[in-house]
């Protein structure tokens, strides 16, 4: 059990926190076959991830070998992903040679995506989120994989409804949505066809301290800008319970292909957060708009029911978000969207 501190005080603790592996994720990979692969591993989730399952093998005892593949465009996050003991490789995946020289193992993260700027640019996200994942799936199919996707591809439900379940049916708003469960549709072809065992992650929404709604919300409130509260609801779950649940869901993998909701456990107001983060940095919040009567929202029990429930609560996130705030520590920059309800991102 990670005892978790009243705040986090730098980057260095928060990937600590966030790369911690659970016993139950130590347990599983003393007991994995095969080497480890994360496609896409640079960005705001593939570092910490790739690390706790390295900290798990080592934990466990084990030699897996861990690798992660990606363009890396900042060569300082290459070295710190090789310091975890990660070793690298570099290439462009919309390159099918340099995916046909990608080593064999038995067990594939798949991590890449285009979202930030999809609007403008919208043949180049489906060529990522389609075309890329064909090409993956058609290399690894004697492999396990676990493939993130987005709580976008479902619509806007009831705020009362609880969440989109797995069994409901994809309607998927805005070309960002539908290259989505394009990308999903394309490991399933693959699980079908090649008897390929398959997870795929409909994630909604991961959030840490430099990036997340969370962040995009304190940060309004902080900096005394209005809070768009149309899209009233949603969804928030620390990324280091979203790292141990992606993990073990490698054995949840199967064919046809299994999919998994990872979200938070509460539908959460956008308003009643702005007030706690008004609150902790003693202001008074500023709203604009009207709650819809939908947002976008997933229904995750199924992931508790076979992992537990979420380690870190609502209230333990908004402390830690305001206090990183307030001490002006790093954020990514990256605002999420999240209050988007036609699916231009």
């Amino acid at each position: 059990m990670v005892n978790y501190p009243d705040t986090i005080l730098n980057e260095e603790q928060l990937e600590e926190l966030l790369s911690h592996p659970t016993a139950e994720t130590i347990e599983l990979f003393g007991k994995l076959d095969g080497d480890i692969i994360f496609l896409g591993i640079a960005g705001k989730i593939g570092p910490s991830l790739a690390r706790m399952a390295k900290r798990a093998c080592d934990k466990a005892g084990r030699g897996n070998k861990i690798m992660g593949v990606s363009r890396f465009s900042d060569a300082e996050e290459r070295k710190q992903i090789e310091s975890y003991g990660i070793d690298t490789v570099q290439g462009d995946l919309l390159d099918k040679d340099f995916i046909a020289s990608l080593p064999k193992v038995k067990n594939v993260f798949f991590l890449a995506g285009m979202k930030f700027g999809s609007l403008d640019n919208l043949s180049m996200t489906w060529a990522v989120n389609t075309y890329v994942p064909a090409l993956v799936a058609d290399h690894y199919k004697d492999s396990r994989i676990v493939a993130f996707s987005t709580g976008c591809v479902y619509p806007l439900v009831s705020v009362e409804s609880g969440g989109s379940l797995e069994t409901d049916r994809p309607e998927p708003t805005g070309e960002y949505a539908q290259s989505c469960l394009g990308r999903e549709r394309m490991f399933e072809f693959g699980s079908k066809k090649n008897n390929t065992s398959v997870a795929l992650i409909r994630l909604n929404y991961a959030v840490e301290l430099r990036y997340g709604v969370l962040v995009d919300i304190a940060t309004k409130v902080k900096d005394s800008l209005p809070v768009d509260v149309e899209m009233g609801f949603f969804n928030a779950i620390w990324q280091g319970d979203v790292n141990n649940i992606v993990l073990r869901s490698l054995l949840q993998s199967s064919t046809p292909a299994q999919i998994l909701n990872i979200a938070g456990a509460e539908t959460l107001s956008v308003r009643e957060i702005a007030k706690k983060f008004g609150e902790h940095f003693g202001v008074e919040v500023n709203f604009i708009g009207k709650e819809a009567k939908t947002a976008l929202l997933s229904n995750s029990n199924l992931a508790y029911n076979l992992y537990g429930k979420p380690t870190v609560s609502i209230y333990e996130l908004i402390r830690w978000t305001a206090n990183w705030l307030k001490e002006e520590n790093k954020l990514l920059g990256k605002p999420t969207h999240f209050e988007v309800r036609d699916g231009k991102y």
